[in-house]
């Protein structure tokens, strides 16, 4: 059983939705900190003049040390209206717009209070429209305390997983030692950016919704293209 644990991202890019097409369940890792300017309110869209920055504004003035799943976004201004308008100016063109903009403006016409739910349903959205269908869990929902790696571990057992794919730049922070001790193999991502269709010059790392409306239903193909995980487990799904 492979599972991937990653804190809730604000309209995640293509290396994010690749971890959980890989796993077998998914863990929005959503009670643990929330880093301010983090992916986990903000991340880019393509426009004509290059990357154009989204961020979601939270209130956080006295809240320091709050966790993800507790911030609430600041509705005083215009920022759902902005975010929707920048998307809909941006990606009129596209090939595959038309498909999917009714129902993410839908999405954007609802009045979240909490981050957390905002960034779920957007992933959510995004998966189903990619065609992943990996089970998702809160690791709120399965009360797991603990530090790092003993939180970590104790969410891959509750979810009865012995594989963890990660992100690469978990191999720098967790204990792989703990998790062999603990019959957790880590595997971690070497995702290698695919290039394709979109508007203009092509740039990396914008988020996902720049590939679904450039490429549409053959998003998850592209998605899969690192075959990172195949190599280490024999998983035929890539």
């Amino acid at each position: 059983m492979i599972c991937a644990i990653m804190q809730p991202t604000y309209l995640p890019w293509l290396g994010y939705f690749e971890l959980i097409a890989k796993s077998d369940v998914f863990v929005f890792f959503d009670d643990v900190q929330f880093i301010k300017r983090s992916w986990q309110h903000r991340n880019r869209i393509k426009s004509n003049q290059g990357e154009l920055m989204l961020t979601v504004p939270v209130l956080s003035k006295g809240k320091h040390g709050q966790k993800i799943n507790e911030v609430e976004i600041s509705n005083d201004g215009h920022w759902r209206k902005k975010h929707i308008q920048s998307i809909k100016v941006n990606y009129r063109k596209a090939r595959y717009f038309r498909d999917y903009i009714d129902e993410l403006e839908h999405i954007y016409s609802k009045d979240y209070s909490r981050l957390l739910d905002l960034n779920v349903t957007l992933t959510k959205f995004l998966m189903a429209k990619i065609g992943i269908k990996t089970r998702t869990i809160l690791s709120s929902q399965l009360q797991v305390e603990g530090e790092r790696n003993e939180k970590i571990v104790g969410i891959c057992k509750k979810v009865q997983a012995d594989v963890l794919y990660d992100a690469q730049g978990a191999q720098e922070i967790l204990d792989q030692g703990y998790f062999e001790q603990n019959n957790v193999k880590l595997v971690f991502q070497k995702y290698q950016h695919p290039v394709y269709r979109q508007l203009g010059p092509f740039i990396p790392y914008m988020s996902t919704l720049d590939l679904l409306f450039n490429e549409g239903t053959g998003s998850l193909d592209i998605i899969n293209g690192c075959k990172s995980l195949t190599e280490i487990t024999h998983d035929p799904r890539c």
